[in-house]
């Protein structure tokens, strides 16, 4: 099928988080939309190298523990060098702590911050080197969330952090849309992953959450991975700092 303006065909992009979920469903639409996909993580990604394998979709995995920046960059290098060049970096990978903010500790702020925001920018560091040294396009989509817009309750670093990764891609932005490189954020509402298992099994805490959503169901992950595909095809060509919310019209209640 020709997808036109929406095809990421002989296209190679970088997932981080790839193992499950949102991670998961954004590799599966890249996968559908023709690309080839580096899947970033920890653990073992071959559920997602499977469900890619059954489109025929290309696939490869490289392990990273994220909340290094030099073992992040080093993998980067090393991916680039042995399937790159890269086209598209999709930092999707993160970490939540809930406590209250009188009981957060260093850690609790730390380790989120250091995954969550720390590594995102020097992961999109690493792609715009890259880019700008050869001369070519780039694509770089962050996945924020919606408390990159709330306060949230008990998440201090997440909230932290997701307003950053919002003021990162508008930095970003500014600085390399005239070197050919598009750095967008997409915007999660509440999906249908394992995190959010706990919520959607709670009669009245599932209850309220919808009761807020205009569209009336828990989103799932290839509603993020289709915006994603959008965001790293030709079709969003103009598009530069902008966030993306998919989140069923949460934000607009």
């Amino acid at each position: 099928m020709d997808l036109g303006a929406f095809s990421l065909a002989d296209r190679t992009v970088m997932v981080t988080g790839a193992n499950t979920g949102i991670g998961q469903g954004i590799a599966l639409s890249i996968g559908r939309a023709g690309g080839k996909v580096i899947g970033v993580g920890r653990s073992s990604m071959q559920e997602t190298a499977s469900r890619m394998a059954e489109i025929g979709a290309e696939f490869v995995e490289e392990r990273a523990d994220l909340g290094s920046v030099a073992e992040a960059q080093a993998m980067f290098a090393r991916a680039w060098s042995a399937h790159g060049p890269i086209d598209g970096l999709v930092n999707n990978a993160g970490i939540i702590k809930r406590v209250d903010a009188v009981d957060f500790t260093e850690d609790d702020w730390d380790s989120v911050m250091d995954i969550n925001l720390k590594t995102m920018f020097f992961l999109s560091q690493s792609i715009g080197k890259q880019a700008i040294a050869a001369g070519r396009a780039a694509r770089v989509v962050n996945i924020a969330s919606m408390l990159s817009f709330q306060g949230g309750i008990r998440v201090a670093s997440y909230t932290a952090s997701k307003s950053g990764v919002l003021g990162i891609t508008r930095l970003l932005a500014n600085e390399w849309a005239a070197r050919g490189i598009n750095v967008n954020a997409v915007a999660p509402g509440y999906i249908e992953t394992n995190n959010t298992e706990a919520l959607r099994n709670d009669p009245d805490r599932s209850a309220a959450i919808l009761g807020r959503i205009p569209a009336g169901r828990w989103g799932v992950p290839s509603d993020i991975g289709d915006a994603a595909v959008f965001l790293l095809a030709p079709a969003s060509n103009y598009m530069h700092g902008a966030v993306i919310p998919v989140d069923g019209g949460w934000l607009a209640r």
